[in-house]
């Protein structure tokens, strides 16, 4: 009972931003992994970029504030991991990265 008291009345407890702000922000994780699902044509590339952004400026804010939020820092974390990884979906169907074919030009001395 006394933990539960202690962890109640912290600095990072229920009663505060800084417990409830980061449970809310997993549902920017959930959405991205459950749009892992969907064909890489729905992604929006300039959405994505910035949610990639906004996740590393809240992962600093979270990291530099007292006392330091690990639990916002673990979810702009992961949030960013699947932002990136649908970044990438998103280049590769657009085509956007360097495939087989032009590293062969490149040896045949074609250049580009």
């Amino acid at each position: 009972m006394a933990a539960f008291r202690s962890f109640w009345n912290s600095p990072m407890g229920p009663k505060t931003t800084h417990f409830w702000g980061p449970v809310a922000n997993w549902g920017f994780v959930i959405s991205g992994l459950a749009d892992t699902q969907k064909p890489p044509e729905l992604i929006s590339g300039n959405m994505t970029s910035v949610m990639c952004i906004y996740s590393v400026l809240c992962m600093r804010f979270a990291w530099m504030i007292r006392p330091r939020n690990y639990l916002l820092l673990v979810c702009h974390a992961s949030n960013e991991s699947v932002q990136l990884f649908q970044l990438s979906r998103w280049a590769k169907a657009h085509g956007n990265f360097f495939t087989a074919d032009l590293v062969g030009n490149e040896r045949e001395g074609t250049k580009l």
